[in-house]
């Protein structure tokens, strides 16, 4: 009976069960074309972070710090961190490498992408590494050197929407003074089998 069986399947593999003579070929998919972000030379070339860019790249750079903290203090059980603790957790959390962060171009606008800012759920082409993580880092350095690491791990402890108005917000001078938060992405309609 076995082998019935097992010479029954290997003809169907090899022959063919003739289905596909008779219902034709599979639909062809539809096709989809998506450009990646046409950077101008500011964003290709200079050290700095575009302008337009810079409110990502704080609320980026809010969650990174946020996120490093965090785990310093839940292997410390949850208790405030020591100040040499919190100095080194800061300077960990803008040197690493900031490789997961990149560029991409949604309805002719260019926003930073990454752990910490909104999914994108259009179809959209990001450009990563080059000069995005060297520009994070730099001014992840910056906001730490401005407001000063026992700021920062007080805002900290308050939790991370005070970090987020401290770094990206405060005294109305910030990379994101007098804008609107960053809306949510609209959904993109999915074709799932």
């Amino acid at each position: 009976m076995r082998a019935a069986l097992a010479a029954w399947l290997l003809l169907t593999l090899l022959g063919g069960t003739g289905a596909g003579d008779t219902c034709g070929p599979p639909p062809a998919a539809p096709s989809r074309s998506v450009p990646a972000p046409q950077l101008s030379p500011e964003e290709r070339l200079s050290p700095h972070m575009p302008e337009s860019l810079r409110c990502d790249a704080c609320h980026a750079i809010a969650f990174q710090i946020e996120e490093q903290l965090r785990k310093a203090e839940g292997k410390m059980g949850k208790k405030a961190l020591k100040e040499s603790d919190y100095i080194e957790v800061l300077e960990r959390s803008c040197s690493q490498d900031w490789e997961s962060y990149g560029v991409l171009e949604l309805d002719g606008e260019k926003r930073l992408s990454g752990p910490g800012l909104p999914s994108q759920q259009s179809l959209s082409v990001m450009v990563s590494g080059g000069p995005w993580p060297g520009r994070l880092s730099k001014l992840c350095l910056g906001y730490v050197g401005e407001r000063g690491e026992a700021q920062i791990y007080s805002a900290h402890r308050r939790g991370p929407a005070a970090l987020r108005q401290l770094l990206c917000h405060g005294d109305n001078k910030g990379p994101c003074a007098g804008r609107k938060e960053r809306p949510e992405p609209r959904k993109a309609p999915q074709n799932e089998l």
